[in-house]
């Protein structure tokens, strides 16, 4: 069976016992700051299990992609020296939300291994946890698998996710792969897990880890399982190795044809084979390559994969070609492979010119530093420098390293990694941190979506991230309330503005932060006392409230415009709205072209111009994400969450629990000021909407009045006017360059004939009166042509710095180089030079030494050609 095929009668045979096919969740998971990437099927069930999330199916079946390179579970440095070791992999599996358990588990997984796929059963091997009874019973007694071919293990057969989070006992099956393999099966003390390989995991979800250690149970026991797609494949094709399966096969072969390869065996066409499926996937969920988190682990993958192609003496770019290849063996499965197969493509294609600027470079350093290595370990401040200069990342270095039997050193890396993050700590700037405040106290009610005033209580008065009994005039605290209309900065959206008041208080609140379920007005104190107890009034500032919301508002419609215009790989990767502007940082690999600014921003005014109503609906988040639904960069969402909808046809629907305009043609216009770049792949807009666009328009239009005005034109006639002045400015400067190089070079002074001659070579070294930079030039190529073979140095004064060129004819190059004389010219007066062996400029400080340092040109010269 084909790895398709074997992927298509997971999901039908479960789907015939009642389970739900549910699409595979992205790679990036979504509200979980525990997990780096979904590595496993269960990830985008986890709240289901812990009782959070409901399902209108309590039984569910997937294959799900997944990535384990980086963090906790990494495979990267194994990817390509292994049979079974993958950056991305494919997990197949079945799951139970509370209804069935162990023994529908385990007879569902016999009767796919022995009924569909007709593996025999006395080439399974099962495991359970030592301690379970039951799973163990289930096994032996009515499934009837051989005591034989059966093992109790300990750590091996109990799975959690993380470090908290749900767990429980499981029960593997292992293949036996035959006994022409060495190995002993399962938990013997010749287990190698090369004979016997584990293909399917059964877990009995029973438990929630707490961060404590504690095993809480579960409300509802429930099953996960995993089964890798890639393992099995090779089971039922009959390979020992996951790079034999069909899939691996036709991409080897892709591989090896864009590398220029014929050895389908090596090891760096596996890596490249195995790291076009997890760049390409990653790149198609909204990952791009960066120096930071995600974005930084698909970095190292799609390096490592470029220096393998170069191990193979592919030195072009190569690796984005393989994106085809992929999508003809995985497009069915995964149709967004093909609809975004151009987008892939130009993303690796970007990355791989990058990292081609300073490979050759950062190679180049590490061999000098491994020719004056003593020892077998790569000091770890060289480590740094090839990761901070030139892109290496560490587990490419220690993959090079591994190739030649060295080691790095990880804890000098480590340690000059982390002083350059304190040098940049120390270079910014600190706000109160209240991550690490404890309230005992209610939580916050927020009335603000309808109210901009209301009736407080003070539950607690907090300075410096502590809480304190009372604050008078000219303390900065922050008040909790037990009810407030603040909005709390929350999804790039900042805080209210406004006053806190009663009698014998007067509090002006300028943010206001979110901890936990507690709302903090962070201000001053003005006049009066502040302390727990007491009642007050509390008052938004409406002006800033409705500022904001009319950006905050743009903010959605510009999203929305950004992926219709250059595509939907763009995702938002941060945000920031206050009352002035707004600022969106968004996904995407190059600048964005003026042309492309101009109908992003169209689109956004268009809408704004329907004046449709903007509409905010509360409602889970299943409900959420069948209505199209995007979720927001950094937000959290609970059970039940807003979506909001703006724009004609649904233009913009997200996730969203901001402040908003009523109608879109609030926000009155928008107006896009900068468009720059502040991270690899990650571009960053700012604009303007309502009256400060109003305003913009108006002082631009102000300025181009006055720039008419000043070379003597209208605004309507301004760029006819300076195309014609820069057509003569150009004329000019031509002329004048004309005239200069006539000046150095003509007059009453026979150039030439200060020439001195050496060796048959003719040497001249003078200083030119009125010249510049570029007429020197000028005068170099003329007098080398004119002397027809020699060696040409001109100094001049050029408003108080001196200029240099020298100038070295093809006959010459390989007795003198214009380089080198142009080094030694200029430190003498102050300055440095260089250039190529027959033309060099340089520059210095010190017009006094100018006729010093020329007359040392012929004595070196001398005496190199002596040398």
């Amino acid at each position: 069976m084909k790895s398709a095929e074997i992927r298509d009668a997971f999901l039908h045979f479960y789907e015939s016992k009642g389970h739900t096919i549910v699409p595979s969740s992205s790679l990036v998971p979504g509200n979980d700051p525990t997990l780096l990437f979904t590595n496993a099927g269960m990830n985008q069930f986890k709240d289901v299990f812990l009782g959070g999330d409901k399902r209108s199916y309590s039984r569910a079946t997937s294959s799900q992609r997944c990535v384990r390179a980086g963090g906790k579970h990494n495979d990267l440095e194994n990817v390509g020296y292994t049979a079974r070791h993958h950056t991305f992999f494919e997990m197949l599996g079945n799951f139970s939300f509370g209804d069935y358990f162990k023994r529908d588990a385990i007879r569902f997984a016999w009767e796919f291994l022995t009924g569909v796929l007709g593996l025999p059963e006395e080439r399974l091997w099962i495991t359970v946890h030592i301690s379970d009874d039951e799973a163990a019973d289930i096994w032996q007694k009515e499934v009837g698998v051989s005591p034989e071919r059966f093992s109790r293990l300990d750590e091996d057969n109990f799975w959690q996710m993380g470090d908290t989070g749900p767990c429980g006992p499981s029960s593997e099956i292992f293949y036996d792969h035959g006994a022409d393999i060495p190995g002993g099966p399962p938990g013997s003390e010749n287990d190698d897990l090369d004979r016997y390989i584990e293909i399917w995991n059964l877990v009995f979800m029973q438990f929630e880890r707490q961060s404590d250690g504690e095993l809480k149970p579960l409300p509802n026991p429930s099953i996960d399982t995993g089964m890798g797609l890639e393992r099995i494949a090779a089971v039922m094709q009959g390979v020992h190795n996951n790079y034999d399966i069909d899939l691996f096969q036709h991409l080897l072969k892709a591989a090896a044809k864009a590398t220029g390869s014929s050895d389908l065996e090596h090891k760096s066409l596996r890596v490249i084979a195995d790291h076009i499926r997890s760049s390409a996937f990653l790149v198609s969920d909204g990952v791009l390559p960066s120096n930071e988190g995600r974005g930084y682990v698909l970095r190292r993958i799609i390096r490592r994969a470029i220096r393998h192609g170069h191990k193979l003496g592919q030195s072009g770019n190569f690796f984005h070609t393989l994106v085809g290849a992929l999508a003809e063996v995985m497009g069915e499965a995964y149709p967004e492979l093909v609809e975004r197969q151009a987008q892939i493509a130009k993303v690796l294609l970007a990355e791989e010119e990058q990292f081609a600027k300073t490979l050759d470079k950062g190679m180049s350093v590490l061999e000098d530093a491994l020719a004056a290595l003593k020892g077998t370990e790569i000091p770890g401040d060289v480590v740094f420098t090839l990761y901070d200069t030139y892109g290496f990342p560490l587990d490419l270095t220690a993959d090079i390293a591994r190739e030649r039997s060295l080691t790095v050193d990880e804890a000098g890396y480590k340690t000059s990694m982390e002083e350059q993050r304190n040098r940049a700590r120390a270079a910014g700037a600190f706000k109160v941190d209240y991550t690490q405040l404890t309230l005992d106290v209610a939580a916050t009610e927020f009335t603000g979506y309808t109210e901009l005033a209301g009736k407080s209580q003070v539950l607690a008065v907090v300075r410096e991230g502590a809480v304190i009994e009372q604050a008078g005039a000219g303390d900065e605290v922050a008040l909790v309330l037990d009810q407030t209309p603040f909005y709390a900065e929350s999804g790039g959206q900042a805080g209210d503005n406004g006053y806190i008041d009663a009698e014998g208080l007067h509090f002006e609140v300028h943010d206001c932060v979110k901890q936990g379920n507690h709302f903090l007005h962070v201000g001053r104190v003005l006049s009066g006392s502040a302390q727990a107890g007491i009642s007050v009034s509390a008052t938004v500032d409406n002006q800033v409230r409705q500022a904001t919301a009319l950006n905050h508002s743009a903010t959605h419609l510009l999203h929305a415009a950004l992926r219709q215009v250059l595509g939907e790989h763009v995702s938002q990767k941060g945000s920031l709205v206050d009352s002035e502007r707004l600022r969106f940082d968004f996904s995407h690999f190059e600048a964005v072209k003026p042309e492309e600014l101009q109908a992003i921003e169209t689109l956004v005014n268009n809408q704004i111009l329907a004046n449709t109503a903007v509409t905010t609906e509360l409602c889970d988040m299943e409900a959420a994400q069948q209505k199209g639904a995007m979720a927001l960069f950094g937000e959290k969402y609970g059970e039940q969450v807003r979506v909001l909808s703006m724009g004609q046809d649904s233009f913009s629907v997200e996730l969203c629990g901001g402040t908003h305009v009523a109608r879109t043609g609030d926000i009155g216009q928008i107006r896009i000021v900068s468009e720059s770049g502040i991270a690899s792949g990650v571009r960053r807009i700012e604009a303007i909407t309502g009256k400060n666009a109003l305003a913009a328009f108006d002082a631009a239009q102000q300025r181009l009045a006055q720039a008419a005005g000043l070379i003597k034109a209208t605004p309507d006639n301004l760029l006819e006017k300076l195309e014609q002045l820069t057509a003569a400015n150009r004329k000019l400067e031509k002329d004048v360059n004309q005239l200069k190089t006539k000046l150095a070079t003509a007059g009453s002074r026979d150039l030439t004939a200060e020439a001195v001659e050496i060796a048959g070579i003719k040497v001249l070294a003078v200083k030119l009166e009125g010249a510049d930079g570029k007429s020197l030039r000028d005068s170099a190529d003329q007098l080398k042509n004119k002397l027809g073979s020699g060696v040409v140095l001109l100094a001049a004064d050029d408003d108080g710095k001196v200029a240099l060129v020298a100038g070295v004819t093809k006959d010459v190059t390989d007795r003198v180089k214009a380089g080198d004389l142009m080094r030694m010219v200029a430190e003498q007066v102050g300055g440095k030079g260089g250039g190529r062996p027959d033309m060099a400029q340089g520059g210095g400080t010190d017009v006094a030494a100018i006729d010093g340092a020329l007359a040392s040109v012929v004595p070196w010269i001398e005496a190199k050609l002596n040398a």
